[in-house]
């Protein structure tokens, strides 16, 4: 096969030379140039002119298409695609190395193989003996899924033309090269070439493409960013690895809503799907400083348990930890307690714990962090079916949050049945509300 002809474009200013420099001639940029493949002039018309070959249609006219999905198997993964993987969608995967990338399009190709369909899996950075190892593991071994390991693209395309897949599953797109190009895999040119050529492959065959993308120390998909902007789905692993729990996130979906989430933990035999009762244990321990808040994640409601332990310190400056909330605004929790509600807490150590690895991003959970805090403060325990739902604000108000009735029928689904909420929130009638109540009323409880 002829190899095509190669240039190099200066990302910075758009500057194109037929060999690789070191400064940009134009806008004296260093290492900006990027090889790409030198397209062939196209024609034009009789008159030098181009001739257009579309034209405009009102929207009205157009005709609504109804994507065709398949369900993966796995309700969480379902749940961020929106509702399964649409035929000839490419997706792209991001995470830390370990986070559970490789394993759950391993086990994605297991599911999908058991339901007849065909399935490339190609590997670039394991052999086929090593993926076997990782199939034992997770139980798929014995499906009827085609390994390929290489770092060729033109490898992936000859299989493609032979094996004629449903699904290509790409492992990662940092480690796959393209013979037309002479740089090496995971440069800026061979990720953006390597990406073109499976999009077009998926949009003309109607073949579904999943990829794993490494991503730099900064947490972001390595590459340009335009590989983001190429693929049709985006989706990121989030987690804590010394607790198990991973988060997996959209941020991008153009067959779906975004910000959706999907909660597994981390096993030997693979990634296990989660949901709010993986975050209730106990629930009838009557223990000072554990309370229950509904928390969103995405467009879903989970109940968690906050914990707070506040014990007396004997060292010059107390001690504030947090695991699974944010520093800061523990800090101007206290400061509101201590202003608005009086409570000495100088001469006390605090502890804040979210139990079950998950991580409180949002407002919604200040009011039962304040709730905790005085509990454990107060040796006073909470009753296990009552949630605080609030934002607290620095004059001692509670605000009302978002998403209000999502978060009150999780918590009703979960056994919760007495409510302390700002005053003048608005929530479905047929939930039975307890106290609307701000954090100076709420104080005088205790």
């Amino acid at each position: 096969m002829a190899k095509k002809k190669t240039k190099y474009v200066c990302q910075s200013c758009g500057y194109i030379s037929p060999a690789w420099i070191g400064k940009c001639p134009e806008c004296s940029g260093w290492s900006t140039f990027v090889e790409e493949v030198a397209e062939e002039e196209t024609s034009k018309g009789a008159l030098g002119k181009r001739v257009p070959k579309v034209t405009a249609v009102s929207l009205k006219d157009v005709r609504g298409l109804e994507t065709a999905r398949t369900a993966t198997g796995m309700p969480e993964l379902d749940q961020v695609l929106g509702g399964g993987l649409v035929k000839g969608s490419v997706l792209l995967v991001g995470g830390e190395p370990g986070i559970g990338k490789s394993t759950i399009m391993l086990q994605v190709a297991g599911l999908l193989s058991r339901d007849k369909l065909k399935v490339l899996y190609v590997s670039g950075e394991e052999s086929a003996a090593q993926l076997k190892l990782r199939g034992d593991r997770l139980g798929v071994s014995k499906n009827e899924i085609d390994i390929l390991s290489t770092n060729s693209l033109e490898d992936v395309l000859q299989a493609c033309d032979e094996e004629k897949p449903d699904y290509i599953i790409l492992d990662s797109i940092q480690t796959v090269a393209s013979d037309d190009l002479n740089s090496a895999a995971g440069t800026v040119g061979q990720v953006k070439h390597v990406t073109y050529r499976l999009v077009e492959i998926a949009k003309s065959r109607g073949i579904t493409v999943m990829i794993v993308g490494q991503v730099t120390k900064d947490g972001y998909i390595a590459g340009p960013k335009v590989l983001e902007h190429l693929v049709d789905t985006v989706l990121y692993f989030e987690g804590d690895y010394s607790r198990g729990v991973r988060i997996l996130r959209s941020v991008k979906n153009r067959f779906g809503p975004t910000n959706e989430v999907g909660i597994f933990e981390m096993t030997d035999k693979g990634l296990l799907e989660l949901s709010s009762y993986s975050f209730v244990e106990d629930a009838k321990d009557n223990s000072a400083g554990r309370v229950f808040v509904p928390i969103m994640e995405g467009t879903r409601a989970f109940l968690i348990e906050v914990q707070a332990l506040v014990a007396p310190t004997f060292y010059q400056f107390p001690k504030r930890n947090c695991m699974g909330f944010d520093h800061n605004r523990l800090n101007m929790l206290l400061a509101v307690l201590e202003k608005k509600g009086g409570l000495n807490l100088a001469g006390s150590d605090i502890y804040i714990n979210v139990a079950g690895g998950m991580r409180i991003t949002e407002p919604s959970a200040d009011f039962a962090i304040c709730a905790a805090i005085v509990s454990s403060f107060r040796d006073r325990p909470i009753p296990p079916e009552t949630t605080f739902i609030g934002e607290v604000g620095l004059t001692g108000v509670i605000r009302p949050v978002s998403n209000m009735g999502s978060r009150l029928s999780e918590s009703y689904k979960m056994g919760i049945r007495k409510y302390y909420l700002p005053e003048k929130v608005e929530f479905d009638k047929s939930i039975e509300i307890g106290l609307s109540i701000n954090i100076s009323k709420f104080l005088d409880m205790f």
